[in-house]
């Protein structure tokens, strides 16, 4: 777990490495123009570290909060210059811990694929992954935004994660730079109040969007159109019309056919 790895020693390692220092704040910059704010705001800086984006997010005249789960991190971040932002302990895992509505937006940089680990049994990735992206979503104002680049192990946990923020509520989008190369980048660009992120978020044209929403509009589509969905019942006839055609024999038709069962448990 990153409050374990990131102890004293490694704290420092990673706050005095000019290699992760210039990577931080290219991708906080990046972070910053895809968010495209018209002017200074009041962000949420999630996983702070020693405060490397608070730095770049103080120079652009912007008012910060940085959370981050790392005592070595944030103990580290109070003693450097240039840190302005309040800097709370917390895990993210169990949810923000703010008002509905506080920040226009919100930034993270490499954190939260750490919400994908289970270190026991005990602990469901899931269940972190939705206690943080419900109650960001609620942390953010109307319309707010929130950029988060991470490093994914695998596509079940690029999955998970975006699973989440839809569930949410989000508008969300997958942009990737330097995609196929050892330095690629994924940033998962949020939007307060769902619909098409692509409309939302500058730079976001011809992305690969996330959007529960966008597909049961979709769904809907298909069926005032006429067509048949798979596993309708409309479908579920015409298949049965297309086998008797065959001289197969099937099911006899009656009102619970297509109709949805229940969950067993």
């Amino acid at each position: 777990p990153p409050d374990l790895y990131y102890n004293d020693t490694e704290s420092a390692k990673y706050t005095t490495s000019s290699r992760i220092q210039n990577i931080q704040a290219s991708m906080t910059h990046r972070a910053l123009e895809l968010l495209s704010l018209r002017g200074p705001s009041f962000i949420l800086d999630i996983g702070c570290g020693s405060g490397l984006s608070g730095e770049i997010l103080t120079g652009e005249e912007h008012s910060w909060i940085g959370l981050d789960i790392s005592p070595s991190m944030l103990d580290i971040a109070l003693q450097r210059d240039g840190v302005d932002g309040d800097l709370f302990l917390s895990d993210i895992g169990q949810g923000v811990p703010f008002r509905p509505g506080t920040f226009d937006a919100a930034i993270s940089i490499s954190a939260i694929q750490w919400l994908c680990n289970a270190d026991t049994s005990k602990v469901s990735p899931e269940g972190r992954l939705r206690r943080f992206f419900d109650s960001l979503y609620a942390s953010l104002r109307r319309g707010g935004k929130a950029v988060c680049q991470f490093y994914p192990k695998n596509d079940q946990q690029r999955n998970m994660i975006t699973t989440a923020a839809t569930r949410a509520g989000f508008g969300a989008g997958i942009l990737e730079d330097d995609g196929g190369t050892k330095n690629a980048k994924i940033y998962l660009v949020l939007h307060v109040g769902g619909g098409d992120v692509t409309g939302a978020v500058a730079g976001m044209e011809d992305v690969v969007v996330e959007d529960s929403r966008r597909a049961a509009r979709e769904l809907q589509g298909k069926r005032k159109r006429g067509k048949e969905v798979k596993g309708s019942k409309q479908w579920i006839l015409k298949k049965k019309e297309q086998m008797q055609n065959k001289g197969k024999i099937v099911k006899a038709t009656s009102k619970y056919t297509g109709r949805k069962r229940r969950p067993k448990f």
